[in-house]
């Protein structure tokens, strides 16, 4: 920009430079012939176009180095720039009217970069309104600023993008540069932290050399395969202003070349540093590639008056615009020679052709965003003159035509006053750079839609705001969005595989990225009540996982109660038990003076009796709700009353074998038959057991509680043992008990008495010892009220089968067959 440019703008009649009514002729960029046009803003301010001289240069070269911008013609234009007007002499400038104090450049980084190592070492500020470059160059990021925001936003608006539609498998597809490995560098450690996987992160394939040709399209079919062969339904797509170019002629191949893959629909995402280019080749090229995908872009608004500026602008309008014409010609399919019309056909150029007749894939008249950024820079640029200008510090002095000129000025401190300050534009936006020269701002985010006459629309259908919390950073309204047609206009989903429902957890693919798993069922007693969870979880406490294992519910609580059909029938037979033992007792008590209820034992009989008519009424506590008494008593009493009839068993065994000894000339064994021997042994027996259970009782009692865990369904009201080990020393006890006297029984049961109750007593304790010894294994694999069933049964089994064994014969004899109910039968030996 040069000095006079600043001071016609400032001699305006309104001043007021935040709100001017009328726009300036703003640049506006596109890429129809392979040239970069731009149109200037006015005659005395220098903007710098695509840094290539484009007069008599053959098209080839234009296409190449419209592919490569070539940095040797890059620096050319920047040393004309500072050389003498018209004539270029390297580092000598005589004309002091237009020396230049600010360059705005773009829309490649790399042209900036090229252009900074120039400019910079004269100290002359930058502004670049396309992608900015990586400056490792100190010096040159000081006089570089960038009418483009921080790439990290970009990156995050990216990644929360992904997130919000849910997209965990993609691709990535950059350039084959440095600021396409640079970009791939930044992206990949983000998306992966964040739980977003690649299916593959390809490169566009370049070359610099013509000769390459065969080993670019080599690269580009494999590429294709690649990238249109994917699972991946959402393309990231990084690259620069061209690189829109690039694409459509790589979607395009296989029109080409034979490739044997079957292009799968894409959504593509596209970064801000690209915009639709084309060249004159691809005018008619179909562009519906490009429907439905979503773009970020450097946030621009609408300047009042562009477009009609733009759609009136014709031939005349710049007479010192010397791209104009190459771009009519090409735009408008026609020339200003009549030698070439009748070499290649078309009509004359008569200027009066209109922009606003060409679609959108030709020549836009909308703001988009690259031109807001040059609209800004030019304003940024004024603004800081206007403050260099308005300091107190400078002299101010007048040139011939009244106009200022500003004397002694350091230009290279321009870049200061472009860092420290901020203006609204005619939009009305804040405009401002950080203290790294970048520009503060956000980015839109554009729907991109297509028609079938080649035209387009690009729909703002959301935005980043940097300053926002993270989970709120992305804006967007997802309603408004057009999906491409092949998905129906429905959001695709673009995941490894589908998602793993409730009731199912995730599991990880051996060889694959963690995006991609396997979905496996809950284990029993877990669940998962979200999809795609890493693990199931297990219930809270007193719930359980219902039948597809994504909900918990309640638990119901559970006890062997009276009421339901196994506690019923429990109870009936411990009561029909006890009501036969209790007419056995009667029949006993009635015949007590009968030879054979004398002969065994009447006490030990009684005793028995009613030990056993006891062991049949405690399974009444083993049924109903748990209570503190009745956890207190009811092993315990079991313990004592059973031992109490397995000692009764015993003594009676003893007498029998002391009695047929005792039947023997001179035995001296006469002397221990009798009552006391029989009381102390079950006395004895007794209160060994008994001592057990106190000390039991004392030490870690019984107590009601909640079995949780045993019962999936359930929560068990049960007796807590206290102590299992005195729980099963009273058991074992009980087991010698009963060994003991199987042991005695079997010795005796070949004693040649005629009624030998021995026999009667071995298998009364066989079927006694063979109930507790199955009770052990049984009672371990149940849980819940089941084990408190299998007790109550071991009870009444081995009950009856000592009341069955042992009174049955006695009470047949007594009541029907009573001839044998005589001493005489009972002492007859067998012969």
């Amino acid at each position: 920009m040069s000095k006079t440019a600043a001071q016609s703008l400032f001699n305006r009649p309104n001043p007021s430079y935040s709100h001017w009514s009328e726009p300036l002729p703003i640049l506006h960029k596109y890429y129809k012939s392979g040239d970069f046009i731009i149109a200037g803003i006015t005659s005395q301010i220098y903007i710098d176009p695509h840094p290539i001289t484009f007069k008599n240069r053959p098209s080839e070269e234009l296409f190449n180095d419209f592919f490569h911008f070539s940095a040797s013609w890059t620096y050319l234009a920047s040393m004309e720039l500072l050389s003498t007007r018209d004539r270029f002499i390297p580092n000598y400038k005589c004309d002091g009217q237009n020396h230049p104090v600010a360059v705005i450049t773009g829309p490649n980084s790399d042209i900036c970069l090229h252009t900074a190592a120039i400019l910079c070492i004269y100290k002359i500020p930058q502004i670049s309104y396309g992608s900015a470059p990586e400056m490792d160059n100190k010096t040159q990021s000081i006089f570089f600023h960038h009418m483009f925001p921080n790439m990290v936003h970009q990156n995050l608006g990216i990644l929360h993008l992904l997130l919000y539609f849910r997209w965990t498998w993609i691709g990535v597809i950059s350039l084959n540069d440095e600021t396409g490995e640079r970009f791939v560098q930044d992206i990949v450690p983000l998306l992966s932290q964040n739980g977003i996987c690649f299916e593959f992160v390809a490169t566009m394939p370049a070359t610099t050399f013509s000769s390459e040709l065969a080993k670019l399209m080599t690269e580009g079919i494999e590429t294709y395969k690649l990238v249109m062969g994917s699972t991946a339904k959402v393309l990231v797509l990084h690259g620069e202003i061209q690189t829109m170019i690039i694409l459509r002629s790589f979607l395009r191949l296989p029109e080409f070349y034979d490739i044997p893959v079957e292009a799968k629909s894409k959504i593509w995402i596209l970064t801000a540093q690209m915009d639709f280019t084309s060249l004159p080749i691809q005018r008619n090229w179909d562009i519906s590639f490009i429907h439905g995908a979503i773009s970020f872009a450097v946030h621009s608004v609408e300047l009042s008056g562009f477009q009609k500026f733009l759609q009136e602008k014709n031939l005349t309008s710049e007479k010192e615009d010397g791209f104009i014409r190459q771009f009519w010609q090409q735009a408008f399919l026609c020339s200003f020679s009549n030698n070439t019309i009748d070499a290649e056909g078309g009509e004359i150029c008569t200027g009066e052709e209109k922009l606003k007749d060409l679609p959108g894939s030709i020549f836009e008249t909308i703001t988009t965003a690259h031109s807001y950024n040059i609209y800004n820079s030019v304003y940024a640029v004024v603004h800081a003159l206007h403050i260099m200008w308005s300091s107190k510090f400078k002299y101010r002095t007048t040139i011939p035509g009244g106009k200022w000129n500003l004397l002694d000025q350091d230009w290279w401190q321009l870049h200061q006053f472009l860092r420290s300050f901020s203006f609204n534009n005619s939009a009305g936006e804040r405009i401002s750079f950080n203290q790294n020269g970048e520009l503060v701002t956000e980015f839109d985010i554009i729907n991109w839609i297509t028609f079938p006459n080649q035209s387009f629309h690009r729909v703002k259908v959301g935005k980043t705001d940097s300053k926002a919390p993270p989970n709120k950073m992305l804006l967007i309204h997802d309603k408004t969005i057009e999906w491409p047609m092949v998905f129906n206009q429905v959001q695709p989903l673009s995941v490894c595989n589908e998602d793993c429902h409730t009731g199912y957890s995730r599991t990880k693919k051996e060889g694959q990225p963690f995006c991609c798993y396997d979905c496996l069922a809950c284990p029993a007693g877990k669940i998962s009540n979200e999809k795609d969870l890493n693990e199931c979880s297990r219930c809270p406490e007193g719930q359980y996982p219902n039948k597809d294992q994504n909900l918990c519910l309640p638990k119901d609580l559970s006890f062997l109660s009276y009421g339901e059909p196994l506690g019923m029938s429990l109870v009936t037979l411990a009561l029909s038990f006890s009501f036969i033992t209790t007419l056995v007792l009667g029949i006993f008590i009635k015949h007590r003076d009968s030879p054979l209820v004398k002969a065994n034992n009447r006490d030990l009989t009684y005793t028995l009796l009613i030990s056993l008519l006891l062991s049949f009424l405690c399974v009444l506590m083993f049924i109903g709700q748990p209570g503190k008494v009745t956890c207190l008593l009811r092993q315990t009493a079991f313990g004592i009353i059973f031992s109490v009839a397995v000692s009764c068993v015993l003594a009676k065994t003893v007498l029998v074998v002391l009695a047929f000894m005792a039947t023997k000339p001179g035995s001296r064994m006469r002397r221990w038959v009798g009552k006391k021997l029989s009381g102390s042994i079950v006395i004895s027996c007794s209160l060994l057991q008994g001592t057990i259970c106190t000390v039991w009782l004392v030490t870690s009692p019984p107590f009601p509680d909640f079995d949780m865990h045993s019962v999936t369904e359930q929560i068990v009201l049960e007796c807590n043992e206290g102590s299992v080990t005195m729980y099963y020393c009273v058991l074992s006890f009980l087991g010698f008990l009963a060994i003991i006297s199987f042991t005695v029984a079997f010795v005796a049961r070949k004693l040649p008495d005629s009624f030998n109750e021995a026999k009667f007593i071995t298998f009364s304790m066989m079927v006694f010892c063979s109930v507790w010894v199955s009770f052990v294994p049984t009672y371990l694999s149940t849980k819940g009220k089941s084990m408190v069933a299998v007790e109550i049964f071991c009870i009444l089994t081995s009950s009856a089968g000592l009341l069955g064994c042992i009174f049955s014969p006695k009470c047949y004899i007594i009541l029907l067959r009573s001839e044998l109910n005589t001493k005489g039968q009972l002492i007859k030996r067998k012969g």
